[in-house]
């Protein structure tokens, strides 16, 4: 991964933190927690976005067995529903931090925020595209996520979750609109506020 992203001087462990699912209308917003090993490198750590679904599995898999620590962290539709999603996904990240095996220095968190957390942290925009333990972080949450709604969609094959994860496209809209909003669906968001309205 190319970087001119400046690490902080003289700090050993660094965790990098992401988060997948601030987007979709259902299901948990799931971050994770990475400090990479230095004398174990992982080649081709990219953006998760950018990366095939093949190549993010293979990669997380590796991440796992290569890491000095890792963790996921989420927060529940309930949550969301509670605090809002940008509150939810704060409380995610610091689950995940929290759950790390190793207490990290420094954290880098990708974005412009950073949860309440207690070491040093710093929000880093596109940090996913230009710091490897961000990257791994994005990978990790993106598999795990995309796995539940690969779940999901075995218990509810008429919303047809393994195709748009949970995202608000046309297919999913029509779902809802079609099948009603399932107790996984978040509540508070628009689209399926608007489902529950129309089945009243």
């Amino acid at each position: 991964m190319t970087t001119n992203f400046e690490y902080p001087k003289g700090i050993e462990l660094i965790a990098g933190v992401d988060e997948v699912g601030r987007g979709p209308l259902v299901g948990a917003v799931v971050t994770a927690a990475v400090i990479l090993d230095p004398n174990n490198p992982i080649e081709g750590l990219a953006d998760s976005k950018k990366l095939s679904e093949k190549k993010r599995v293979a990669l997380a898999e590796e991440i796992k067995q290569k890491a000095l620590a890792w963790a996921l962290g989420r927060a529940e539709p309930e949550e969301i529903d509670q605090l809002n999603i940008l509150h939810a996904t704060m409380l995610a990240m610091q689950r995940a931090v929290k759950s790390l095996k190793i207490r990290p220095h420094f954290v880098l968190v990708d974005g412009n925020r950073i949860p309440k957390l207690d070491m040093p942290a710093q929000a880093v925009v596109k940090g996913d595209s230009l710091v490897a333990e961000i990257s791994a972080a994005s990978i990790l949450a993106k598999v795990a996520r995309d796995q539940e709604m690969y779940e999901l969609d075995q218990q509810y094959p008429q919303y047809e979750f393994a195709k748009h994860k949970g995202y608000p496209t046309k297919v999913h809209l029509e779902k809802l609109h079609e099948f009603g909003a399932l107790p996984q669906h978040r509540r508070s968001f628009a689209p399926v506020r608007k489902a529950l309205e129309h089945k009243e």
